[in-house]
């Protein structure tokens, strides 16, 4: 792995938001069965709000001029409420109904509609809070395109609420992610949410594949980043998830 780079953690008071934004709304949603019989898990509601529109409700807020929702599963139905949607936010839809391209390739087939800065990119299945600062702009003042193709938003393990898994990555004083590999527990879960620079995606096929295949690119260049998250998230990723994140919603 080459040098690790030298990255300041103070924020740059001129960053500026990306222009653009993609929420991944494709996917099948097979543990959040039988909700996802009939509708998109992206439609499901959370405290009378959709996954989706509280996703781009966010990009929204934060400034961001365009999103791109790509579409699989009930495809239909996302176009619609898509299309339902008031707000200066312009949206597009990157079509897959031939074929689920997972995260990684469902990025490639975007590309063309990204344009060529910095991009956000939020899944449907996770909700956070912002803690004392705007978890978005702090994301925008921590990237760096000399020295990040990605900046990951983690949360720690500890406080992933509707997680159950082991961690995803550790996170050193630089800000430089490092996967949980074969150790039993990492102390950081990735939140969904990301920053990533298009060229990170240069050369790949429009075909299925994870993200791994892209990050794995950032991590052996020492350009993949993390950025600890402040307040609260949520992972909603089953029928028994949504109460207990309506349950601390309601309390807040």
């Amino acid at each position: 792995m080459n040098a690790r780079p030298q990255l300041s953690l103070r924020p740059r008071v001129d960053a500026a938001m990306p222009e653009a934004a993609m929420v991944l709304a494709a996917g099948l949603g097979k543990r959040m069965r039988p909700l996802t019989a009939t509708r998109p898990k992206p439609l499901i509601d959370v405290a009378g709000r959709s996954l989706l529109d509280r996703a781009l409700d966010r990009i929204e807020a934060a400034g961001i001029g365009r999103a791109i929702v790509n579409v699989h599963y009930f495809a239909d139905q996302v176009e619609a409420a898509l299309a339902a949607r008031k707000g200066p936010l312009q949206i597009s839809v990157s079509d897959e109904r031939g074929q689920l391209l997972e995260t990684g390739g469902g990025l490639a087939k975007a590309l063309p509609m990204m344009g060529s800065g910095p991009v956000l990119v939020a899944n449907s299945d996770n909700l956070w809070i912002d803690g004392a600062s705007d978890t978005l702009r702090l994301m925008a003042n921590r990237w760096n395109a000399d020295s990040m193709d990605a900046l990951l938003l983690l949360v720690p393990l500890a406080r992933a609420t509707g997680y159950d898994g082991r961690g995803d990555f550790h996170l050193d004083p630089a800000g430089l992610v490092r996967p949980r590999s074969g150790v039993r527990l990492a102390p950081f879960v990735f939140a969904g949410v990301q920053i990533i620079h298009p060229r990170l995606f240069d050369g790949e096929p429009v075909e299925p594949f994870t993200m791994w295949r892209a990050w794995n690119k950032a991590l052996e260049a020492g350009r993949m980043f993390g950025m600890a998250h402040q307040g609260l998230w949520f992972h909603v990723g089953t029928p028994d998830s949504i109460g207990t994140t309506e349950r601390v919603l309601a309390g807040l």
